[in-house]
């Protein structure tokens, strides 16, 4: 039976070291990290990501804001915030929930925020420095399951490693942190073909598809690393990841549950981001 790789408790012990981290910064420079938040409309889930995001400033000693604007707000308006928190000192991270209401250009808006304040690391100038492994900022959540494979004492480097997607935001950076810790990796996508002889070869498989119990037991190599990055909803109301958890974990060695797997990292993530982009 594998390893329930547990990102509930990894989270809070980095949460705990951040906390420490963030008093010293205070005590040593007379002011804490500051993260914005900009939320545009009423999507339910985004508005419960900017809720935990608050909760989790608050938690680690963090000064925040959050700004939750109208559906009906204009590029003009957007960009003018963007702006005014880019100048504003006491701001050191800026994130907009993405998705933004279709009528604005997301582009655009992901290219305003300062590079150094880019704690989503979506800017193409953070884009690059990923690329070249000279990165001050990682994107949130492959920063979270290569915490998640380090703290749990799982060796990257000489290992295959097969990402399932090639989203912007999770599977080509997910691809490249892989490779800079000396992985072998492949990264898989809907064009792929004989897609599970590919994922048999893993030895570290990070799934992130958006498929609900996608990945099953005869697409995986026995003994394999297994990254649930997946976050689905049944039918039934009840959560699930890309992979068909009951399936692969008699067969993985090591796995993440969905819920409480890489999900509990990602905003952890985000407040290391903000720490780093406050200390420079």
């Amino acid at each position: 039976m594998a390893i329930r790789i547990d990102g509930k408790a990894i989270s809070a012990e980095i949460r705990a070291e951040l906390k420490e981290k963030t008093e010293a910064f205070a005590a040593a420079r007379g002011y804490r990290p500051g993260l914005a938040v900009i939320i545009v409309g009423e999507d339910p889930a985004s508005q419960v990501y900017v809720r935990n995001k608050k909760r989790a400033c608050e938690e680690v000693g963090f000064y925040s804001r959050g700004y939750e604007l109208p559906a009906s707000t204009s590029q003009k308006e957007l960009l003018a915030l963007i702006d005014t928190l880019n100048a504003d000192p006491a701001i050191h991270g800026i994130l907009v929930q993405l998705p933004l209401p279709k009528h604005l250009d997301e582009s655009e808006v992901l290219l305003r925020i300062d590079p150094k304040k880019d704690v989503d690391a979506f800017h193409p100038y953070n884009v690059g420095k990923i690329m070249i492994g000279d990165y001050r900022f990682l994107p949130c959540t492959p920063a979270g399951v290569m915490a998640l494979l380090e703290r749990t004492g799982i060796e990257i480097a000489g290992k295959k490693c097969v990402v399932v997607g090639r989203s912007n935001i999770v599977g080509k950076p997910m691809a490249m942190l892989l490779l800079h810790a000396n992985g072998t990796v492949t990264v898989c996508h809907s064009r792929t073909k004989e897609l599970s002889s590919v994922t048999r070869e893993a030895d570290i498989l990070v799934v992130a598809i958006g498929r609900a119990d996608f990945i099953t037991a005869d697409m995986v190599k026995p003994g394999a690393v297994v990254i649930d990055v997946g976050m689905n909803r049944r039918a039934d109301g009840k959560l699930t990841g890309d992979v068909d958890f009951a399936s692969v974990e008699p067969i993985a060695s090591a796995i993440t549950p969905v819920p409480g797997g890489v999900g509990p990292m990602t905003i952890t993530m985000l407040l290391q981001n903000t720490l780093t982009a406050a200390s420079v």
